[in-house]
């Protein structure tokens, strides 16, 4: 029988911390505070720390985070907002549902938005620049941040994927405007369902958000502004702060994987493996690395018991749903996007993964490549 080497193993993490888990839930049931209690408040005040920022908003999904971060830069109907193609879904689903239309900017070839398509992109109708810090990848802010000054273009960062992630030593989600981030299950650090959060050093956009977040409610009864429901319940932030302590752990865990794959697949011809660049500080929600025959090798490891994953198969202007609203794009302007969509392989990278596990899978994907 083949041992199974997981994508992710949510089930040993859970596992290890039952007792933990147990007893912080427990502190609620014996409070009653349910929404917006004090968990919340901590886990904000934690992320403020954490990231060196003013203010921090928790949401209960990186996808509103983004919706509610846009809305407070005044992005609306006929708006456009730049972004890359290979994100996942919400990304772009965010501008959409603003009633603003996405304008895909080409990838170089690390994933990252391409600065230099940014700017080709820009016209009147720009109000935003969404870089995406994919798998915790940052994109090159810097060039970014200057285009955006040139224009008075502001930047609203995705890095849902990025927490604890630095460019040239400033954490991700702090450079631009907003910056805003997903605690999924999936995520680094990560909670037992859907969460996220926002965070900003502009006093007026955390007050805002703030209220949007509950209905537009000020104290009980006074209602401010039309809002939403989009509040990380106390349950959510009590795994998020148990989980905070962990985060450096976990980070440097993973960048140790990282190593590993690079350790004993730097001499092979047929693949191409993530770098971080100078001034980058990658702390690997994903490890892809680029493959010559790639869905054969996918499928080759998941004989042997690797699972695998590709992050994404599909640009979103691929999509069904871009195209029955948007139609179709150039695709001459989408050159390294397209190409990269056909090579790319994400391997297991977890914390919780063995040395001799990921020397295992290093092994298969040789022997791949031999055969």
């Amino acid at each position: 029988m083949i041992n199974k080497i997981p994508y992710v193993n949510l089930i040993k993490q859970t596992n290890e911390e039952k007792n933990e888990i147990f007893k912080s839930l427990n502190n609620i049931f014996k409070t009653g505070q349910y929404i917006l209690g004090d968990d919340v408040d901590n886990f904000e005040k934690k992320i403020c720390s954490l990231l060196d920022v003013k203010y921090c908003i928790a949401l209960n999904s990186g996808t509103d985070a983004l919706t509610l971060g846009m809305h407070l830069l005044g992005v609306k109907r006929n708006d456009e907002v730049i972004t890359p193609p290979n994100s996942f879904i919400a990304s772009t689903a965010a501008i959409v549902h603003l009633g603003a239309k996405p304008i895909f900017a080409d990838v170089k070839e690390d994933q990252s938005i391409d600065p230099k398509e940014i700017e080709k992109k820009i016209n009147l109708n720009t109000k935003a620049i969404m870089p995406v810090h994919l798998s915790g990848n940052p994109c090159d802010m810097d060039q970014i941040k200057n285009i955006s000054k040139k224009y008075k273009i502001p930047i609203i960062e995705d890095a849902a994927q990025a927490i604890g992630s630095k460019y040239k030593n400033f954490f991700l989600g702090t450079i631009g405007e907003i910056g805003c981030f997903s605690a999924h299950p999936l995520k680094n650090l990560n909670a037992l369902g859907d969460a996220g959060y926002m965070v900003t050093n502009n006093k007026n956009f955390a007050n805002k958000a703030k209220l949007l977040r509950n209905h537009g409610i000020e104290k009980r009864n006074k209602i401010l502004n039309f809002g939403y429901v989009s509040r990380m319940d106390n349950f959510q932030a009590a795994i998020l702060n148990l989980r905070l302590k962990k985060l450096k752990k976990t980070i440097s865990k993973r960048q140790h994987n990282a190593n590993l794959y690079r350790k004993y697949l730097s001499n092979l011809k047929n693949i191409n493996l993530p770098t971080p660049g100078k001034d980058k500080f990658h702390t690997y929600h994903t490890f892809i690395l680029r493959a010559k025959n790639r869905d054969k090798l996918k499928k080759y490891l998941e004989k042997k018991g690797i699972s695998t994953a590709i992050h994404y198969p599909y640009l979103i202007f691929d999509q069904k749903a871009y195209k029955k609203k948007f139609g179709l794009v150039n695709k001459k302007d989408y050159k390294i996007s397209i190409k990269l969509s056909k090579e790319i392989l994400t391997l297991p990278v977890n914390q919780f993964l063995s040395h001799s596990e990921i020397k295992f899978i290093c092994n298969e994907i040789k022997n791949f490549y031999k055969a």
